[in-house]
């Protein structure tokens, strides 16, 4: 019975691991807003198929996909298509990475591949 209670038990902790692991969801209006007002870590990626250095981005994002090292939700904008968003942020380039904590812009980074960067940068909305 003891056993069944410590599988339970890692069960446990382990969902609420993934529950504070990073998570990587296409952009919404709604999504972003959602997790702006409960006071959470979102960041924006402004990514375009065509750009060689988001994919790079999107592979070291996509290796912390579940690691609860680093925590908050990382939406996926398309860069093309997202014109409106792109010039109310500032947005001048694919590759960009604004890091939120609610609505609080805490960090950005454009153009940067080096995994170490990228993860300071979501490691500022804690």
């Amino acid at each position: 019975m003891q056993f069944i209670h410590s599988l339970v038990a890692l069960g446990l902790a382990a969902t609420l691991n993934l529950a504070h692991a990073l998570d990587i969801q296409p952009y919404s209006p709604e999504m972003l807003a959602s997790e702006q007002k409960a006071d959470k870590a979102v960041a924006l990626h402004f990514h375009a198929d065509w750009c060689p250095t988001c994919r790079a981005q999107e592979k070291v994002f996509n290796g912390w996909r579940g690691d609860s090292a680093v925590p908050g939700t990382l939406l996926i904008v398309n860069y093309d298509n997202e014109r409106e968003l792109r010039k109310k942020l500032g947005v001048r380039t694919q590759s960009t990475v604004i890091v939120y904590r609610g609505a609080a812009e805490k960090a950005r980074i454009a153009g940067d591949t080096d995994p170490q960067a990228l993860r300071a940068a979501l490691l500022a909305a804690r």
